[in-house]
């Protein structure tokens, strides 16, 4: 199998896995950094490298959920607030391995757009996306809950002009791959 038909199966393998679906086996924390440095290999206009990973891990994971659950109380209204959006929050790691904030650290040089520092950032979790997929981990990158509110800035002491890209739930499960829907690339492609 050549380089393309290997790369080929990994994207077209890869799939969403919600955390309820993980099965609580723990991912050695050198795997986790194998990841990262796939990451670390992103384009990057300016190499400003702009993407930034807060790692969670161990009893860390049970924390940052509760947390998570705490932002939600405190920033929805009182008859908005559902028991079951908190619990779903406080609950979501139990059997992450681990959970990985990314955020995007925006530079100092105004000739970069912030959507190039986007961009970028999402290309390093994409990296992460097909790297867990080679070593067999389950992702599901999310941008729910607080996760793209103020509250989860100011709890991971970020900037104002950086931004949140999601979380990444990682960890393995026993259930098989669904089988993949796409519509044809034709139907999104102009040819000139």
């Amino acid at each position: 199998m050549n380089n393309f038909n290997v790369l080929q199966e990994i994207i077209t393998a890869r799939r969403s896995i919600k955390p309820a679906s993980l099965n609580g086996k723990k991912i050695d924390n050198e795997q986790i950094k194998q990841l990262l440095e796939l990451a670390n290999w992103a384009p990057t206009h300016g190499l400003t490298e702009p993407w930034r990973f807060v790692v969670y891990s161990g009893d860390a994971v049970k924390e940052f959920c509760h947390q998570h659950a705490e932002m939600y109380k405190l920033s929805t209204p009182p008859e908005q607030f559902t028991q079951a959006k908190y619990d779903n929050r406080l609950h979501n790691g139990d059997n992450a391995s681990h959970i990985i904030a990314v955020y995007m650290r925006r530079g100092a040089n105004p000739n970069i757009p912030e959507l190039e520092e986007l961009c970028a950032t999402a290309a390093a979790t994409q990296n992460i996306l097909l790297g867990a997929q080679a070593l067999g981990i389950s992702v599901l990158w999310s941008t729910g809950g607080s996760v793209l509110q103020p509250a989860m800035k100011q709890y991971l002491g970020l900037a104002e002009e950086d931004r949140m890209i999601g979380l990444l739930s990682l960890g393995y499960t026993d259930e098989p791959a669904k089988p993949g829907r796409r519509t044809p690339v034709d139907a999104k492609t102009k040819w000139i």
